[in-house]
């Protein structure tokens, strides 16, 4: 138990935990509420996709940022977004790499058609009147992306990567609506004659449709009653009545229940009953081939009943006529055309990979088994054709390019023939020519295939090959061969021994040598021998040389004294060398002289010995040399006397040798030929094991030729020369012939063959590589052919006809039903079975024989079975004979049978003919020329078998030639025929001449004239002259001189001691003393000169004048004898040498010695002498002179090509005189390196044409106009002034005219109703083989059917169902004519170039009464060429009572209504604005307010009219006179109403006017002139309210208010 306390506490402890509870639950559920709102306020909100990363193709991953987001825009953590509706951060995806660009594209769709662009909410913007010349449109068209390899649709993001998208939209222009525009109404129809109510009709045609959404065409028919119809009078009918047939019903068989016990068919009318049996009488059914068709024949009924004018039927005894017309007739069951099954489909076309985005295709087709008959329908397409794409990885399609052989060798003979058809080989040539390869298309062969295959590609079809082909011709160049240019012979040398390491024997040579100047160019160049010797005595390798030192005397200054002789050992070449070697003894070292004592006799030193007066010796003469001495001064008493005049003389023979000279020579180096030893060393192994290369051996032959002899023993010649016969060389690499792999066969033909001629197939091979050096040959075969295997003969399939049915007719029991007569005659059919067989009677599908044969024969024909009342007659006999004349005739005949011979109506040759006759056909034919003639074609040239370029030395290109003309053949009826009836190639020939271009011919070059120096530098001239002036085209000539000359010059040169002056020694000086009595002192010698060559070996002295003559050495001098007691001084030494520079402060001395002193102590002269170096006195430089670089020189037989251009050297003195060339090679002066250097001719080619293309097929394959044309092309251009190429590469001419045969449709017959008078009928037309020529004018022949072969119109284009309006009916007219051809244009100008015409059918109404019946009219459009842009006016007549014609005209003049702007239409009724409503006002011509006559005008100041007021004495005068006054003046209506009882007559009785108004005129003019003058005054500028309104001027009646001013 607890105390009370307790539980009060405890209670209110309680209280307040229950309210601490609801409070808490109260928090609970706000914070719930609360909760609740977060949701709504906080949003996911995901980030752009990221780019695909990861694997290449579908498995890529995208990801994307995703954020939560408060409604007021900012960002809260992830965790107030509800986690159910987040999206997703990542997504798979297509990533795109770049080799998917081979993968994907855009395929874009054409443009749709242009639209109005729509309002916002999609509507079509409506027409209206704002358009002037077009509406703003837009097009639309499709971009998706696809996969190329399915074309199947894919996201466009793929293609996107590699390219934009392209535009879906694009704006474009509409033309304003265009309305229909029709012609004017045609003339008001006659109204027919009789009495009762008429109608008459007027119609008018559709010349534009309605375009663009412009409004449709209006009515094309008006219908009027005719005027005063005349009521009928009593007894006679008001209406005509005619018989109406119906249309045929469709054909259908008997029933069951029309046919009775006794085999008599009943006739049932219910034409709903569906229920049909198959009945077939014997006489229905044909005995048919096992694959025929089974034909039923049924029958078909019509209605025949009267109607009356009005359209009213009437009773059928009140259109009763003598025969009426059928009702039921035979007619075959419909069956449609049957075919076979598809065939499975054709392979894809596209069976490989190439760069081409389109499909493939493939195809699939079947059979006609049996033609559609009895206007079944018609058979459907036999071949279907649809796009492919092959699934899976396609292979890549073979490329093709172009491959070509190795150039052949070069041939010079072609460009010299061009320059001179008639050259003939006579040396060898050189220089440029033209070389050839083939050319040819191969597939193109991965390169690592290409390293495995060792064969080359075959060849195939050129055509396979895209871009141009590489040339078959260039240029060349045969390299020309130039001999050595070598230098004179040196002098001979010492007599030495063969060889002096090993000298034996005492026989010996001496020997001279010459230099190669210029090295030999060329595989023929040759250079001469360069030694020569002669045999010699006692040879010496080694000698002494020794020399004298000055005269030392023993005792004293003179008498006999010694000198001292220095002696050398020296070589042959000069060289010192040791004294050992030289023979024993040696020479001595003092040799005794002597000087002069005072009184002694002096004489001079030896002179030089002079040159060998013969370079060798012969039987006559030997060589000499002489050495003088003069005496210097005389002896005095006692002292030593002068020696004797000879011993002042020494002569010695020299060149003893003989002058036949030895050298060596040799023959050309043979071809380098294999070395076992040495290739086995160097050999390189190719591929196929063979020795392809290496080092070779050459060999030539060496012996010794003895000059003006021949050729010697070889021991003769010093073997020390001996030239080498043997040299290595390296072996030319051997080429194998390398040829193609044949190319293909070419293709047998896969389908059957008609001929059993045999079809061969061939395949053809190229070499590109010719066997050279030893290498394998080329096989002889190139060219293979066979004959096909297994082409079959194509079967011949006809058709087998089985003979025709008896003739069918209605059943009895339907004839009898409908027509109640029983007798079996009239119109029937018969049917005949046709099936297909082939050659040997075997059954084939019809197919087969329609594809063989023209068209099918008919299975069914019209019959008749003769009635009682009928003519009969017998069959047509066959056509009598024709004879060969060709006006005869051919006939048939037949005759009438049985009862009919005695009928009247029979014996009618007019309506049953006994006899047809025909023209028999003929073969007279005529021929007449048609279009121009041909260009001159030359014959063919040769053709040879082998392929490749012909050059054009194979062909004519001018000369005599044909000219061709075709010939149009014709009958005697003017038929055309094939050409072949008149000639034999369809051409009347001509010769005709296409002349041959002659070049410039100039004569062959002169020879080279001689040098124009005779030392140092000149010039050689040779010329050509002109022999023929070029004409047709041919080369021009080079540039001529005055004497029709061209020349070439080339430098030249001399050398300069050829020629030179030989002097003998000084005679003895001669004293100038008379008397004798002196023997000293002054006085004169004198010697001998002459001038020789120096080349010649005799050394004979020649001309004189061919030596310089400026260098001619003296012949006499002055001298001086010393008498006994003067001083003696030796001979001046030679002047020291200056140096180059030749400085004029350098001196240059020489010096003398004392021979003999005075007796007197005077001293003797000088004996040293000094000058100045003085350049070109005593002191001269040298240096080389170089000429200019002549012209390109050719060798003597190279048209062009490579040559060389030279230039020469020579030595030239610093005076400008020419030297020895010695002189500048002493001073070692730099010689230019190179004295030629190679040049280039260029070649004249004339232009290198292929030959001709066979020629093209004709144009047109029948009748005029046909051409047909050849080609040929540019395989080499002209070069430099050879002939240009032709401007024309193409040859045409007409081709044979040959017949056109072509099917022509019939016009359509009337209608044929067969005994009515209106309703339904049967229009046919004939299908007749025609023949023309093909052109529009020409009348076209009717000639056989099969010329045309198979039939393309089937029986339903030859036959259909037309109607005849019965009076009273509603009916359409004929087609109007085609309208002319319009463009849609704006501004007068179109953008289409196909326009549009139309033609129309309109109803006519013939009675009121039917008028709801009337059908719509038709409009028919068609496009066209040709149209024209025109524009519509509006034009308007001359105002007449206040109302024009307006109208609407087209720019040709033709009137139309449509086609003008309505808001733009010219007002037809003039209305005066506002209304003429005052009293005897009307409305003017000028559409302004005027009076009646007899009234004037008060015009108000706005210029409308106030009034009219009446004119005085009009009632009198009936003048009709307007005063003008009023217009002039304004009058206030307020003053004319006070004064209006006044009345002013300006005029007397008589009409004159009256004295007052010319007192008041003047009055109002000085008044006028008061106010102007005051107002000048007063006013300085114009004020507006002038008391002269401005705006009267307007209201004169020159106005007339007419639109047309």
């Amino acid at each position: 138990m607890f105390p009370k306390s307790n539980l009060t506490v405890t209670c209110w402890v309680w209280s307040c935990m229950r309210n601490l509870f609801l409070l808490l639950s109260l928090l609970l559920s706000h914070a719930a509420h609360l909760e609740g709102k977060k949701d709504n306020q906080f949003i996911w909100k995901p980030g752009p996709w990221g780019r695909c990363t990861g694997d290449c193709g579908p498995g890529g991953v995208q990801s994307r940022a995703v954020w939560c987001f408060h409604v007021e825009g900012w960002t809260s953590h992830l965790s107030n977004c509800g986690e159910s509706n987040r999206p997703p951060k990542e997504r798979s995806c297509f990533r795109v790499c770049d080799w998917h660009s081979d993968l994907f594209q855009w395929e874009v769709s054409d443009w749709h058609h242009c639209v109005l662009v729509p309002y916002a909410h999609s509507e079509v913007k409506p027409r209206t009147a704002e358009c002037v010349t077009a509406q703003h449109g837009l097009q639309h068209r499709t971009v998706r992306c696809i996969q190329k390899l399915n074309r199947t649709m894919v996201a466009n993001e793929i293609c996107e990567h590699f390219a934009p998208q392209p535009p879906t939209e694009q704006a474009c222009l509409i033309p304003c609506p265009r309305d229909c525009v029709v012609s004017e109404f045609l003339p008001w129809s006659n109204c027919s004659e009789g009495c009762g109510k008429k109608l008459q009709h007027r119609t008018r045609a559709v010349i534009a449709p309605p375009l663009f959404g412009g409004l449709q065409c209006p009515n094309l028919t008006e219908s009027r009653a005719c005027e005063a119809p005349t009521s009928c009078p009593l007894g006679k009918e008001e209406y005509t009545f005619s018989l109406k047939v119906g249309p045929w019903s469709k054909c259908r068989l008997p029933h069951l229940k029309e046919i009775n016990p006794s085999g008599r068919t009943v006739p049932d009318f219910n034409s709903d009953s569906n229920e049909r049996v198959a009945f077939k009488h014997q006489s229905y059914k044909a005995h048919h081939h096992s694959k025929s068709w089974a034909i039923e024949i049924g029958y078909q009924t019509r209605q025949v009943w009267c109607t009356r004018s009005d359209g009213q039927n009437a009773m059928l005894s009140l259109c009763m006529q003598d025969s009426f017309p059928l009702t039921v007739q035979s007619c075959i069951m419909p069956k449609d055309c049957e075919t076979s099954e598809w065939s499975s489909w054709s392979p894809c076309s596209k069976t490989c990979h190439s760069g081409s985005l389109l499909p493939g295709f493939r195809s699939r087709s079947r059979n006609v088994k049996h033609i559609a008959i009895g206007g079944g329908k018609e058979c459907p397409e036999l071949l279907e054709k649809e796009a492919c794409v092959v699934e899976g990885e396609l292979q890549q399609c073979p490329r093709y390019s172009w491959r070509t052989s190795e150039w052949k060798e070069c041939q010079v003979s072609l460009l010299l023939e061009q320059q001179d058809p008639h050259w003939h080989v006579t040396g060898p040539v050189c220089g440029g020519g033209i070389q050839t390869r083939e050319v040819y298309c191969t597939q193109s062969v991965p390169a690592a295939a290409a390293l495995r295959a060792k064969e080359v590609s075959r060849p195939v079809e050129k055509t396979l090959c895209a871009g141009p082909a590489p040339l078959p011709s260039q240029l060349c160049n045969n390299p020309c061969s130039t001999d050595c240019i070598v230098s004179s012979w040196s002098a001979w040398g010492l007599c030495i021994h063969e060889n002096c390491h090993d000298p034996q024997g005492k026989k010996g040579f001496r020997t001279r040598q010459r230099h190669v100047l210029m090295e030999s160019t060329g595989p023929a160049g040759h250079c001469p021998h360069l030694v020569e010797s002669v045999p010699c005595e006692d040879p010496t390798c080694y000698r002494w040389l020794a020399s004298e030192g000055i005269c030392f005397p023993d005792h004293g200054k003179c008498g006999l004294g010694h000198r001292i002789l220095k002696a050398v050992c020296q070589n042959d070449h000069g060289e010192e060398v040791s004294g050992s070697l030289c023979p024993v003894p040696p020479p001595p070292e003092r040799k005794a002289c002597e000087i002069p004592c005072r009184m002694d006799c002096v004489v001079s030193e030896w002179t030089e010995w002079s040159s060998c007066s013969q370079s060798c010796s012969n039987k006559n003469s030997d060589g000499k040399q002489t050495r003088s001495r003069t005496i210097l001064a005389l002896a005095g008493e006692g002292g030593k006397p002068c020696p004797p005049s000879q011993a002042l003389q020494e002569h010695r023979l020299c060149n003893d040798h003989s002058c036949m000279q030895l050298y060596w020579e040799t023959s050309p180096w043979g071809p380098c030929s294999e070395d076992t030893l040495v290739t086995a060393l160097n050999a390189t192994i190719g591929w196929n094991g063979e020795a392809t290369c290496g080092v070779g051996i050459q060999t030539r032959r060496v012996f010794c030729v003895k000059s003006h002899v021949g050729q010697v023993m070889t021991k003769r010649c010093p073997d020390s020369t001996r030239p080498e016969t043997v040299r290595p060389c390296f072996l030319p690499c051997k080429k194998d012939c390398i040829v193609t792999a044949f190319s293909e066969w070419t293709p047998c033909p896969r389908m059957c063959q008609a001929g059993n001629a045999a079809i061969k197939q061939s395949r053809y091979r190229i070499i590109i590589q010719e066997a050279a050096n030893g290498g394998q040959e080329c096989p002889d075969t190139l060219y293979e052919e066979r004959e096909c295997e297994d082409v079959s003969l194509c079967p011949i399939y006809r058709w087998k006809l089985q003979k025709w049915s008896p003739c069918i007719l209605v059943p009895e029991s339907v004839r009898q039903g409908i027509m109640g007569s029983s007798e079996a005659c009239g119109k029937g059919l018969q049917t005949r079975a046709v099936s297909c067989v082939s050659d040997d009677n075997q059954s084939a599908e019809m197919m087969d024989c329609l594809k063989q044969t023209n068209g099918m024969p008919p299975l069914v024909q019209e019959c008749t079975v003769p009635c009682r009342e009928d003519c009969t007659f017998t069959a047509w006999s066959k056509f009598t004979a024709c004879s060969t004349n060709c006006e005869a005739t051919k006939s048939r005949r037949r005759q009438i049978t049985g009862k009919s011979r005695k009928k009247e109506k029979c014996q009618d040759a007019d309506l049953y003919p006994l006899v047809e006759t025909e023209l028999c056909p003929c073969d007279e034919f005529i021929s007449q020329p048609y279009g121009n003639w041909s260009d001159c074609i030359l014959p063919e040239g040769r053709r040879e078998p082998q392929r490749g370029l012909r050059v054009q030395g194979d062909r004519k290109e001018c000369g005599e030639g044909m000219r061709f003309r075709a010939v149009a053949c014709s009958d005697k009826n003017g038929r055309p025929v094939d050409p072949s009836f008149c000639s034999s190639s369809g051409y009347i020939q001509e010769k005709c001449v296409i002349p041959c271009p002659f070049d410039c011919k100039l004569s062959d070059w002169s020879s080279w004239g001689s040098c124009s120096s005779s030392c140092g530098i000149g010039v050689r001239i040779r010329s050509k002259w002109l022999k023929e002036k070029p004409y047709n085209g041919g080369r021009p000539c080079p540039k001529l001189d005055l004497k029709n000359q061209v020349h070439e010059a080339v430098p030249c040169y001399s050398e300069c001691n050829q020629y030179s002056w030989v002097v003998e020694h000084w005679s003895s000086c001669k004293i100038n003393n008379e008397l004798r009595s002196l023997r000293c002192g002054r006085g004169t010698q004198s010697r001998k000169i002459r001038c020789v060559n120096t080349a010649d070996s005799e050394g004979g002295a020649v001309d004189s004048n061919l030596c310089n003559q400026d260098e001619i050495p003296p012949e006499t001098q002055s001298c001086s004898l010393m008498c006994p007691n003067e001083c003696v001084m030796s001979e001046w030494g030679l002047w020291s040498k200056c140096p180059q520079s030749c400085d004029p402060h350098t001196m240059q001395r020489r010096t003398r010695h004392l021979l003999r002193p005075s007796l007197s102590s005077r001293t003797c002269a000088e004996d040293s002498q000094v000058q100045p170096c003085l350049l070109n006195e005593n002191c001269f430089q040298f240096q080389y002179n170089l000429t200019e670089w002549s012209t390109c020189q050719l060798s003597e037989n190279a048209p062009c090509g490579q040559g060389v251009r030279t230039r020469l050297l020579s030595c030239v003195r610093s005076d400008g005189k020419p030297v020895s060339m010695d002189q500048c090679e002493q001073r070692n002066l730099e010689k230019p390196q190179r004295m030629s250097i190679p040049c280039l001719v260029e070649c004249i080619v004339n232009c290198q044409l292929s030959g001709w293309t066979a020629w093209t097929e004709c144009s047109q394959t029948c009748g005029h106009g046909g051409r047909m044309s050849r080609t040929r092309f540019i395989i080499m251009p002209t070069q430099g002034e050879g002939r240009p190429c032709p401007t024309e590469l193409t040859q045409q001419k007409t081709c044979p005219v040959t017949p056109c045969y072509s099917w022509v449709l019939g016009n359509w017959s009337a209608c044929k109703l067969e005994g009515g008078d209106c309703g339904e009928g049967v229009q046919i037309r004939s299908l007749s083989c025609m023949v023309h020529n093909g052109s529009v004018s020409h009348a076209a022949g009717r000639v056989q059917d099969a010329l045309c072969g198979e039939m393309p119109f089937q029986d339903s284009i030859l036959k259909q169902l037309c109607s005849v309006p019965c009076p009273g009916d509603c009916h359409l007219t004929e087609w109007s004519e085609w309208s002319t051809c319009e463009l849609t244009c704006i501004d007068g100008r179109s953008f289409e170039t196909v326009g549009r015409q139309s033609r129309s059918r309109t109803f006519i109404i013939q009675s009121f009464e039917n008028q709801d019946s009337c059908p719509q009219q038709v409009l028919e459009t068609r496009p066209c060429t040709g149209g024209k842009c025109y524009h519509y006016t509006w034009k308007a007549s001359l105002w007449n009572n206040n109302e024009r014609t307006v109208w609407c005209q087209r720019s040709d003049g033709v009137n139309v209504t449509g086609g003008c702007s309505p808001q733009a239409r010219p007002a037809a009724v003039r209305q005066c604005i506002p209304a003429c409503r005052k009293p005897f006002s009307y409305c003017t011509q000028g559409g302004v307010c005027g009076c009646e006559k007899g009234y004037t005008e008060i015009m108000r100041s706005n210029g409308f009219l106030d009034y009219c007021m009446k004119v005085p004495g009009s009632e009198d005068k009936k003048a009709d006179v307007k005063n003008l006054s009023g217009k002039n003046r304004p009058v206030n209506s307020k003053i004319h109403d006070i004064f209006k009882g006044w009345s002013l007559q300006p005029l007397d009785p008589d009409g004159r006017v009256k004295i007052w108004v010319y007192g008041v005129s003047g009055g109002a003019f000085l008044i006028m002139i008061f106010l102007v003058f005051t107002s000048y005054l007063v006013c300085k500028k114009p004020k507006p309210h002038q008391s002269t309104p401005p705006q009267q001027k307007p209201l004169t009646l020159a106005y007339d208010g007419d639109l047309d001013m």
